[in-house]
């Protein structure tokens, strides 16, 4: 399953910071690996069906050459503008009254804060069968790309001559500038410059953007999760992974004339597809110097840390029903991670893979070196970036425990830092001020036994990797065991009412740690945290930035300009074609049906069926095509982006990649990389037989 982004505490953290990330997505056995990769990214024009282009530059003539479509500008406009962003995943318009297509585990994180002991809209799924039920998801927004602005001659004027901080510095604020005068402080659009190709273009991205988002349809999670962690990042699968929302504004639901019609038949193999999303980070582009310190030090961290994590929250899940509950989506989301990041070793791991990616890399330097005029414009960026690995080796682990990873997930920390943070802003803007009062303001349930779960175990980790004679760990700690420190600051914080946010926000520093200990520790704790984090900007960020636009430089200059950039959490178009693959002999259709999910269930869990499945089971259709794989090259990010025919028509929601994608973030292989979508038949079925809901059906333009 393509991850969704992460817990309810980094979605608040990146509203805050308006920093869009998102974890890549393929994985599966390490077993796997050497015989799946077969291709990496091309140092040439894309091929086969690769490349997540952005819209601007999307290679329209030989996508109407290769699959004999017509597809024009025009219609490339009513797809970006029927295209949503939603927070860490992708969506669309799907009717003129703003209902929203995405997955459903780009929606359980609101069933879940909108969930209590007494009403499970998780394990029970929510279908609102009038207007008025519709119910708002705390801090969900939905975002339409409306312009696309080439500024990269300005941006990279800002930092010329300067290095370090001042860099840093000068291109943050031309990139504010930029921002601020396209948005004109308007709060219905909210405006981003997006760099692509790791430098070597910038681009500025205004969107209109909605703030009240609403849970229309989600199934059961047995239903949309049927086949659990066995079945991620497999096929054939049987999930009903498709959840609606609907995008409101001024408390009624808005007019989105830019939708995409809805299509319940089947599409047939062979068919072309498009998926229009918001893939979140790929590293294509990467140099071996990068790539190597992703594997040695970077990946097996996350991956050490990832795992104590889930076994902590997994032991906690079994100790009664509510904890059960309040962890569902935290392990779901912990797992398919992980997941992720031991497929992604798994790929830089493997000799031939990795001497494929430096035969290319060596290529293109010994093109660059054969061209004077090209070497005394750029040097040699790809030593640069190996000096910058060393220095970025040596701060990692003071910079991943005590910023970057700071509070292991705990809002409550998040909260409280933001706040620190703000105090200690003088310089922050209206628009910052407001975006943030907006986020802290929110209701949000919030789990006291989960907070401390998070506290304890980020609190050890940091002792045992800094080690206990850290001066920061010493500071941190004091006296106090990291068990007896996270109990004294989640019990004592007065951060999960939002009222005391709220107030807080026009507090003081002295008057912040005056009024709560768990901001009081924070602010003991911020200036460390603030040092680490400036030299990781000064030391790591800017020198890469520097090389990384030179090799872009390069590319360009060997290749040209027919590339796709490494994705970025910005809105992009794949193309590709309804189409199996064969393995070792096995040959795997593209298709599985609705009939297949009742001979796959065994009635134990993860392969139980839904109640709601099991049910109705007289009246489904089991002809009815469930889910489907096809050639498009997407990732992690891409989780609820529709699934296009060639007329523009949404014929489904895709929502994970095949075992053999696990190399995604790196390369694309179109003989066995494939996109794993729930279909719009299976979808209209459902509404018609398993959650009835005719409202949605005549709204979409189907028979109920």
């Amino acid at each position: 399953m393509i991850p969704a982004k992460a817990g309810r505490a980094q979605r608040e953290t990146r509203m805050i910071l308006r920093s869009l990330r998102s974890a890549v997505a393929v994985t599966a056995s390490i077993a796997a690996v050497a015989g799946a990769l077969a291709v990496t990214a091309a140092p040439t024009p894309a091929r086969a069906d690769e490349g997540m282009w952005t819209f601007d530059n999307f290679p329209i003539q030989s996508v109407n050459e290769k699959y004999g479509t017509q597809i024009d500008q025009a219609w490339l406009d009513r797809l970006r503008l029927a295209s949503v962003r939603i927070q860490g995943c992708s969506a669309s318009f799907v009717s003129d009254q703003g209902l929203i297509l995405t997955n459903w585990h780009c929606v359980v994180g609101c069933a879940q804060e909108l969930s209590d002991a007494q009403k499970d809209y998780v394990k029970n799924g929510f279908t609102a069968a009038a207007r008025e039920e519709e119910i708002r998801c705390p801090g969900q927004t939905a975002e339409v790309l409306t312009e696309i602005v080439d500024v990269t001659a300005r941006v990279q004027a800002s930092g010329q001559g300067l290095e370090g901080a001042a860099f840093n510095a000068a291109r943050q604020a031309e990139i504010t500038k930029i921002q601020d005068e396209a948005c004109a402080g308007d709060d219905k659009f909210s405006c981003q410059v997006i760099s692509l190709y790791r430098g070597g273009q910038y681009s500025l991205h205004k969107f209109r953007k909605y703030d009240d988002v609403r849970l229309v349809f989600a199934p059961e999670n047995q239903a949309a999760f049927f086949g659990g962690d066995p079945d991620n990042f497999n096929f054939p699968r049987y999930a009903l992974d498709a959840g609606f929302l609907r995008a409101y504004e001024d408390g009624e639901a808005i007019e989105s004339p830019n939708f995409l019609k809805w299509n319940a038949e089947a599409p047939k193999e062979g068919d072309v597809t498009f998926v229009s999303g918001n893939p979140g980070s790929t590293s294509r582009l990467l140099t071996m110097a990068q790539l190597e310190r992703l594997r040695d030090q970077q990946l097996p961290v996350t991956l050490i840390q990832n795992s104590e994590l889930r076994g902590r929250l997994l032991e906690y899940s079994l100790t009664g029903d509510e904890a059960k509950r309040v962890s569902f989506d935290p392990i779901f989301g912990l797992e398919n991670s992980f997941k992720v990041y031991y497929g992604q070793q798994g790929a830089l791991t493997d000799p031939e893979f990795m001497a494929r990616k430096r035969a290319e890399e060596d290529e293109l330097r010994a093109r660059v070196a054969a061209d004077p005029n090209l070497v005394q414009q750029i040097g040699d960026p790809w030593a640069d970036l190996a000096r910058v690995q060393t220095t970025a080796t040596e701060l990692y682990l003071p910079y991943r425990q005590l910023e970057q990873a700071a509070g292991g997930g705990s809002q409550l920390y998040s909260w409280a830092r933001s706040l620190i943070r703000a105090a200690k802003n003088p310089a922050m803007t209206e628009v910052q001020r407001a975006r943030l009062t907006e986020a802290l303001g929110t209701d949000t349930p919030v789990s006291t036994d989960m907070e401390e779960i998070r506290m304890r175990y980020w609190l050890s980790k940091t002792r045992e990797y800094l080690t206990v004679d850290n001066p920061q760990v010493k500071a941190m700690l004091g006296r106090e065991s990291p068990e007896a420190l996270a109990d004294r600051l989640i019990s004592g914080t007065k951060l999960a009412d939002a009222d005391f946010r709220r107030q807080a926000l026009g507090m003081t520093v002295e008057q912040l740690s005056a009024a709560d200990p768990l901001l009081a520790f924070v602010a003991a704790n911020d200036a460390a945290a603030k040092a680490v984090a400036d030299r990781w900007a000064a030391e790591v960020n800017a020198p890469t930035a520097r090389a990384a636009e030179k090799v872009a430089q390069a590319r360009f200059a060997v290749y040209g300009t027919n590339q796709y950039p490494d994705a970025t959490f910005s809105l992009r178009l794949s193309y590709g074609e309804v189409k199996g693959w064969t393995y070792r002999g096995v040959t795997v259709p593209p298709f599985t049906y609705i009939g297949g999910l009742y001979e796959r269930a065994t009635g134990s869990e993860p392969f139980n069926l839904a109640q709601a499945f099991a049910d109705n089971e007289a009246r489904v259709n089991k002809e009815v095509v469930y889910d489907f794989v096809s050639t498009n090259d997407i990732i992690g990010g891409n989780s609820g982006s529709p699934v296009v025919n060639a007329e523009g028509e949404v014929i489904g929601a895709a929502f994970d990649g095949n075992i053999h994608s696990l190399g995604g973030a790196f390369g694309y292989d179109g003989d066995l990389n494939r996109t794993v979508s729930v279909s719009t038949a299976a979808i209209t079925e459902v509404l018609r037989t398993v959650y009835p809901n005719p409202r949605i059906l005549e709204e979409l333009g189907v028979r109920p």
